[in-house]
């Protein structure tokens, strides 16, 4: 039995649950796992001098239980509940693998996730589409005037500068404005390639 752990990171709204859902959907025993199941109660999230509740941040997020339940489900995949039947246009060559897809918005700051990749690639769009993006979202707690600007768009910024100076990490930048089939077709040819590889 071989695992493919590919991680799709980036910024808010940038498409990552739609393009996991989608891959999922087309990969042979495909599961995934979500970052926003771990955050934490709005009660323990910090709030900074502006008033401003600081969920960009991985402080927000509960990391060590996200990080133990990927190992979990790289342990024993099948018993993750993880589907099994074979998409049609994939080969029979590919049942003992499995694929899991993590998504989320800060996957690889936290150096204990960083050594279960496969593969990486992130997700960016522009100031203006990710702010016009935002607005169109419902989220609970809501965003407080002037948070995108204040808090969220400043975080990613930071995060991703973050990422681009570790020359050492191997990240596919996506461009989040490409139609929604244009990536999935993309992403979806380079896991084949990967699970080529495993095979081989």
């Amino acid at each position: 039995m071989k695992v493919l752990v590919i991680g799709l990171g980036g910024v808010t709204n940038g498409g990552k649950t739609t393009l996991a859902e989608k891959l999922k959907n087309m990969l042979p025993n495909c599961d995934i796992i979500s970052q926003d199941d771990f955050f934490k109660p709005e009660s323990e999230v910090e709030t900074d001098e502006r008033g401003f509740k600081l969920y960009d941040v991985l402080d927000a997020l509960y990391m060590d239980e996200m990080v133990t339940s990927i190992r979990n489900w790289i342990k024993s995949p099948a018993s993750s509940g993880v589907v099994t039947e074979e998409p049609q246009n994939t080969c029979d060559n590919v049942k003992n693998v499995y694929i899991l897809i993590v998504e989320g918005f800060l996957l690889y700051n936290y150096e204990p996730l960083n050594e279960l990749w496969n593969r990486r690639y992130f997700l960016t769009l522009p100031y203006e589409e990710c702010k016009r993006r935002r607005r169109t979202r419902v989220y609970q707690p809501a965003d407080t005037p002037g948070y995108f600007d204040g808090h969220v768009w400043p975080m990613y910024l930071k995060y991703k500068n973050e990422l681009e100076e570790n020359a050492s990490m191997q990240v596919d930048y996506l461009d989040g404005t490409k139609s929604q089939e244009e990536l999935l077709s993309y992403v979806y040819s380079d896991i084949i390639q990967e699970l080529n590889k495993l095979r081989e």
